[in-house]
């Protein structure tokens, strides 16, 4: 435990050090040296400030593990922006849990209420989600939080700028006045300074002073592809390359244990490395990757803490990282002792938004590739195949392989047996069948960066694109030149907008909770289904136009109401 002494001396525990000490931690990070102790021994509510990727997680979960017992009520609730993040904390959270002994579950939108509703109901310590997916439960009654020791707002300055405000609010209304509350952000906006007086009274500021993320790689570039695309997009990446040596990340362990399982079964040399790993598997693993026995380690951002691993040729993001700091950690990895590394980074049309915020927090220029389409790899591959025959033929054959040549030409054309050879030994990768299809027609992130947004109104409500861009520059604050193509059908419309532009859309519109929101992400659908979407959006939201003396008024309210 040697390593591990200055967490002891923070005041954890023996059974929490031995957890700490598998997953390979060794010394504190500067959040964790000023939250563990304040959070262990004191009873303020706390301000947590430091940027993302720096064990902010590790920092408010171990002295809530350390100082919780089961008693079969929820305990502590961390609240998270998006259902990534409640993802990442809540294996977290579960991995530093000493023996399992508390329940850790993690509730968002997205993932069947239902499943979620029979996890609760089996007893759960502490739960990790979002606040719309947590407003709905506690609704429902299933969430009760009158018990709770413990209130955790995680990335807040991030939950303000998407507009939860009124749900913390609400979700805080509905707990008990003597839990201890920590307020985690990487800045400190006016708005979080107006929770904190109004809903935790007297607090400890604890700051830890930022530093500017920088990388210096030689490149870095991303693909826009559909989840169901990202195995197959690796594959061709990883055969495209040389002499591929990489490591591939994913967000959790069932992900990485997954990915490793479809590489093996397409005969890639890959293991995978994440928190369930015991120590001397981890060595094991390690000491076979570096020895390049595998050229490919599939890891979790906790698993990948210490590693020390040079020359890689590729990191792959196979799913995206939720900070920056992670973003740069993962990367710096590839592209040292003077050789070129190449860091790619799969996105999906949901996940643009954070791809824009590492760009602007690291300063740096991601650039967006396109997939390499099968024949691309197999003329490289044939390319390849061309170099190794002639190196073989430079170097000369063995006697017994020419008197085979020999007795092959008697009764067959040189041609012929070449390619029967090729066949039968290099089908797989040279027959363009053999490589899936990668759908990229669908993929709403153009060059310019939009998204197409499906808007519940139609022809049948008098709607022009006028009237849209009048509704969504007055309700949203955007401006009238970021909406494009507008498509406007009998019951419902389409428009494209910019990225940012489309989350404060989307936002505003999120709002009104006594139905469907008006203006949704549009989804990939038949003609059908998006029609009956539309029918629903239309009956769950009234809208009323009014011209009053030439100015244009829109009021969307409830459907009993409509005009």
């Amino acid at each position: 435990m040697e390593l591990l002494k200055e967490f002891e001396e923070l005041g954890l525990g023996e059974k929490i050090l031995r957890t700490l000490s598998k997953k390979g931690y060794e010394v504190p990070t500067p959040i964790q040296r000023l939250v563990i102790p304040a959070l262990l021994n004191g009873d303020k509510n706390l301000i947590g400030q430091a940027q993302t990727g720096t064990g902010k997680t590790a920092a408010y979960a171990l002295p809530i593990l350390e100082r919780l017992e089961q008693t079969g009520d929820i305990q502590a609730v961390v609240l998270t922006p998006t259902r990534e993040l409640a993802l990442q904390v809540a294996e977290e959270m579960n991995s530093l849990s000493p023996n399992r002994r508390l329940k850790v579950i993690p509730v968002y939108g997205g993932q069947s209420i239902e499943f979620q509703i029979r996890q609760i109901k089996s007893r759960v310590d502490i739960v990790v989600g979002t606040p719309g997916r947590i407003i709905d439960l506690l609704n429902r009654k299933i969430l009760k939080f009158d018990c709770l020791k413990f209130f955790i707002l995680d990335e807040a300055d991030e939950m303000l700028n998407m507009g939860f405000v009124e749900d913390i609010e609400l979700i805080l209304g509905k707990t008990n006045p003597d839990k201890r509350m920590l307020c985690f952000s990487a800045t400190m906006p006016q708005g979080i300074l107006k929770i904190a007086e109004k809903y935790m009274g007297s607090y400890e500021k604890l700051a830890v002073e930022s530093k500017e993320l920088t990388t210096d790689l030689a490149e870095q570039i991303y693909f826009e592809v559909h989840e169901r695309d990202k195995f197959e997009a690796l594959c061709r990446i990883i055969d495209l390359a040389e002499d591929f040596y990489g490591l591939v990340f994913c967000r959790t362990k069932n992900d990485a244990n997954d990915l490793v399982g479809k590489l093996n079964d397409r005969s890639y040399g890959a293991e995978a490395l994440h928190g369930d790993i015991t120590q001397s598997s981890r060595e094991h693993t390690l000491n076979r990757f570096k020895a390049r026995k595998i050229n490919i380690l599939v890891a979790t951002d906790v698993a990948a803490r210490g590693l020390d691993i040079n020359e890689l040729s590729h990191v792959i993001n196979y799913s995206i990282p939720q900070e920056a700091e992670s973003y740069v950690h993962r990367i710096g990895r590839t592209g040292r002792a003077g050789k070129e590394g190449i860091a790619i980074t799969f996105i999906t049309p949901q996940e643009y938004r954070r791809l824009l915020q590492i760009q602007r927090i690291v300063k740096t220029e991601i650039r967006r590739e396109s997939i390499p389409g099968a024949r691309d790899v197999i003329e490289v591959r044939k390319a390849r195949l061309t170099e190794e025959i002639n190196r073989i033929l430079d170097a000369g054959l063995p006697e017994n392989y020419e008197k085979i040549a020999e007795e092959l030409l008697q009764t067959n054309d040189a041609v012929s047996i070449v390619g029967a050879l090729l066949k039968n030994s290099y089908e797989d990768v040279l027959d363009e069948r053999s490589y899936a299809d990668i759908n990229t027609n669908s993929i709403h992130l153009e060059e310019s960066g939009k998204v197409r947004l499906f808007v519940g109104l139609g022809r049948k409500d008098d709607m022009t694109g006028r009237k849209i861009v009048d509704l969504i520059t007055e309700k949203a604050g955007v401006h009238a030149r970021d909406i494009k193509k507008i498509e406007i059908y009998d019951s419902f419309s389409f428009i494209s907008v910019p990225f940012l532009e489309a989350e404060a859309i989307l936002d505003v519109f999120k709002r009104d909770r006594r139905g469907r929101p008006l203006i949704q992400k549009a989804r990939e659908k038949t003609a059908e289904s998006t029609s009956a979407a539309a029918h629903g959006a239309r009956r769950s939201v009234g809208v009323n136009w009014h011209d009053k003396g030439g100015s244009r008024n829109f009021r969307a309210h409830g459907s009993k109401q409509r005009g």
